[in-house]
């Protein structure tokens, strides 16, 4: 897991919801913001790899940016902010590993073929002849 918290700026602004008048007057709410292009801690292969599954997050200026007004402190929404932001993108970094097709082995073939032939036996028998 990388700590690039060095790299990210916060913006501050007011908040809705909780927080009765203090809401008019306090800016509590936190926007954390990456320009992860340029970051010194990932490769270019790690930069490429942010870029395409963060796609929707990311501002035409190449910013990486998340806002959080969750709390009634500013202190709070920005360490919630950059805990987000961290975790965000080094669940991005993970790579799937690749799906290896394998084949049904002849008893699980067999069993469902069964299975299929017993289930239309019963449904046969429900039909009303006369």
């Amino acid at each position: 897991m990388k700590d690039f918290t060095k790299e990210l700026t916060y913006k501050t602004s007011r908040s809705s919801g909780a927080g009765g008048q203090n809401v008019n007057k306090v800016e509590t709410a936190v926007t954390v913001m990456w320009k992860f292009s340029e970051s010194d801690f990932f490769s270019d292969e790690e930069i490429e790899l942010i870029s395409i599954k963060l796609k929707n997050r990311i501002s035409l200026e190449g910013i990486l940016q998340l806002t959080v007004s969750e709390s009634r402190t500013q202190l709070q929404n920005k360490k919630i902010a950059t805990d987000r932001i961290l975790e965000l993108v080094n669940k991005s970094l993970i790579k799937p590993k690749p799906r290896k097709a394998t084949k049904p082995s002849k008893r699980q073939i067999e069993k469902r073929i069964t299975a299929k032939k017993h289930l239309g036996e019963k449904k046969e028998s429900r039909k009303f002849r006369f």
